[in-house]
């Protein structure tokens, strides 16, 4: 298998398939298709079916979009776990990462994931306010039920598709519960996630668009949320 991927400093949807691609020990290969410069888009919209990343490659099967390419895995490698074993459990993590995918837009917006960045203080907490409860309720809730570290105990494609947020907590310092901080730290200390930000702390590529001292003042175009 390949994982077309985008840069791995900003791009939060390419994260998500390949934490769950390494954590799990499923054998892959990633190829980086920038996401600035020239000519980005035209080599982007040329080897993915969507002009999006991630791309998941598998012989002649191209499947794009993340949730399509977490299910394809879990479908493929059934005996990983990659979703919850249990049935309800599985449900709730399925509804958690629904969630994810089409929720927290004033997080996505105002908070561009930047591992290599620290920006304390640089958000208006009005404006992310609501999402912030929203987070500190869901994780809580399954945090609770689990008993964590993870939100249903082990790591499985629902905290995967969190990741992103929680790398955004860190990097605006966000105020959060200790339970959230928690959380935050767990997915910081996972070998996959460790691996993912330091090949992300190697590049040299910077994309603008997601940088928070250009976006300030302005709407996010949010490609990368």
């Amino acid at each position: 298998m390949k994982l077309l991927i985008g840069n791995r400093n900003y791009s939060t949807w390419s994260l998500r398939p390949w934490l769950v691609l390494k954590h799990f020990e499923i054998p892959f290969e990633d190829e980086v298709l920038q996401l600035s410069g020239p000519g980005w888009r035209e080599n982007l919209a040329a080897r993915s079916p969507t002009a999006k990343v991630p791309v998941l490659l598998d012989g002649e099967l191209v499947v794009p979009e993340t949730i399509a390419i977490i299910e394809y895995l879990a479908d493929s490698f059934p005996d990983r776990a990659i979703w919850p074993r249990d049935r309800a459990e599985r449900a709730l993590a399925r509804a958690a990462a629904a969630e994810m995918h089409a929720g927290f837009s004033a997080l996505r917006t105002h908070a561009p994931m930047n591992l290599r960045a620290s920006h304390p203080g640089k958000i208006d907490l009005d404006a992310v306010r609501r999402d912030l409860h929203r987070v500190e309720t869901l994780w809580g809730d399954l945090l609770e039920r689990s008993s964590g570290p993870y939100l249903f105990g082990d790591f499985s494609a629902a905290d995967a598709m969190f990741a992103p947020l929680a790398t955004r907590l860190r990097t605006y310092e966000l105020p959060v519960s200790d339970v959230a901080q928690r959380y935050v730290e767990a997915i910081y200390a996972l070998p996959a996630f460790q691996a993912w930000r330091a090949l992300a702390l190697q590049e040299p590529w910077i994309v603008d668009d997601d940088e928070i001292d250009v976006i300030q003042g302005r709407v996010a175009p949010g490609t990368l949320a």
